[in-house]
């Protein structure tokens, strides 16, 4: 059991939670590459399986050693020279059930103790194969029984896809009036908590349909989302077309879209800091911006830009 009694003390921020997720990826490497950067930085545990770590350094051939954490929550024994970790048994044949467990437990950490939790990447499709998964940002909902947004933060500039990893065609089904009314309600008000530190001057949305449907001649929904925007929402801009919307962009800007391609795409190909933000969680959960990048574990072609932010941050 994790004790609830806690201290919070100013130097909370400098205590984050790393859950470990699929160790067949480059997520130990970035962290290993990491380590000596940040350890004079933040202190981090990393929650997962102590013998994946281990079997995973040596094919590494890294010098970097491991020390166990018993108490995740008062961070005691923390050795900043070494990769600290919290070990979750597998218990398990099932790999994703291993996950699911390692996860559970590092949600309640950061619960419980309001630090800060990195979520490394995981394999989706071996979730999917076995239970309705949409990711970890909706995951994290249902354990914390809230509603979640993921927000990808960049240092050029930040968007939000009102809805995520859901095939394309049903996309319409999140398009009726009260539906986006609702979430954008969640957004204007999650994004003005001191928690997340966020500062966008412009927000804007994106048109659904190509030129903003042409006036109406490609389909009616643009219409609907202007005139919602225009009655409930004076501090957002537009709808505007997607494929012109990109052109002039600060950092200061927040992209705001009825589908994940729409700005993900144009956030990965021009942001190279940016990284996953989970609004409406009672903690903050950040995640690199990569995969799990299979085709290079230990080609020591990973890079740890996206995983440094989300450290620092």
């Amino acid at each position: 059991m994790i004790s609830k009694n806690l201290s919070m003390k100013n130097n909370s921020k400098k205590k984050k939670f790393v859950f470990l997720g699929d160790t067949v990826s480059i997520n130990i490497e970035i962290i290993v590459k990491s380590h000596s950067y940040l350890r004079d930085k933040v202190k981090y545990i990393v929650i997962g399986n102590k013998l994946e770590l281990e079997k995973y350094l040596k094919r590494l051939k890294t010098n970097i050693k491991i020390n166990e954490i018993l108490d995740p929550v008062s961070f005691k024994d923390y050795k900043k020279n070494f990769i600290n970790i919290f070990n979750v048994t597998n218990l398990y044949k099932e790999k994703y059930k291993n996950l699911l467990n390692q996860l559970k437990l590092s949600n309640q950490l950061s619960s419980n103790t309001k630090y800060d939790l990195i979520t490394m990447p995981i394999d989706k499709s071996i979730f999917k194969k076995k239970l309705k998964f949409i990711g970890i940002t909706e995951y994290l909902g249902q354990l914390n029984k809230c509603e979640t947004i993921m927000l990808m933060y960049g240092e050029n500039f930040s968007v939000i896809p009102l809805t995520t990893h859901i095939n394309l065609k049903d996309v319409f089904r999140d398009l009726s009036k009260y539906k986006i009314n609702k979430k954008l309600n969640n957004v204007m008000n999650l994004i003005k908590l001191k928690m997340y530190n966020l500062n966008f001057k412009n927000i804007i949305f994106l048109c659904y349909n190509p030129h903003c449907s042409e006036s109406g001649t490609i389909g009616s929904e643009d219409t609907k989302i202007k005139k919602l925007i225009k009655k409930n929402y004076k501090s957002i801009l537009g709808p505007y077309p997607a494929d012109s919307a990109f052109t002039n962009y600060n950092k200061n800007s927040l992209y705001i879209s009825t589908y994940h391609d729409q700005v993900l795409i144009p956030y990965k190909i021009i942001n190279f800091r940016g990284y996953n933000l989970t609004l409406g969680l009672s903690y903050r959960r950040l995640s690199p911006a990569h995969g799990t990048a299979k085709d290079i574990i230990f080609k020591k072609k990973s890079n740890n830009t996206s995983y440094l932010a989300c450290m620092l941050s």
